[in-house]
């Protein structure tokens, strides 16, 4: 169970990381405001993290019941 616990919150942050640098690439190239398009970059990282941190919490258990 922790090690599935670990792989969410791993593989969480790496998908928070990819969200940031695709949407701050896309707001860099449409926005002049450099300081705005980090914090739109940095906000969709955030809700990306809870969302994938959220999802993970609701089906670890079944998917540890399922392993057995």
């Amino acid at each position: 169970m922790r090690a599935l616990l670990f792989l969410w919150v791993l593989f969480s942050l790496i998908a928070a990381a990819m969200a940031y640098l695709i949407t701050f690439e896309e707001y860099r190239r449409h926005l002049p405001d450099r300081r705005r398009a980090i914090s739109e970059s940095v906000r969709t990282a955030a809700v990306t993290l809870l969302f994938f941190l959220m999802v993970g919490a609701v089906l670890s258990p079944f998917l540890a019941r399922l392993a057995r």
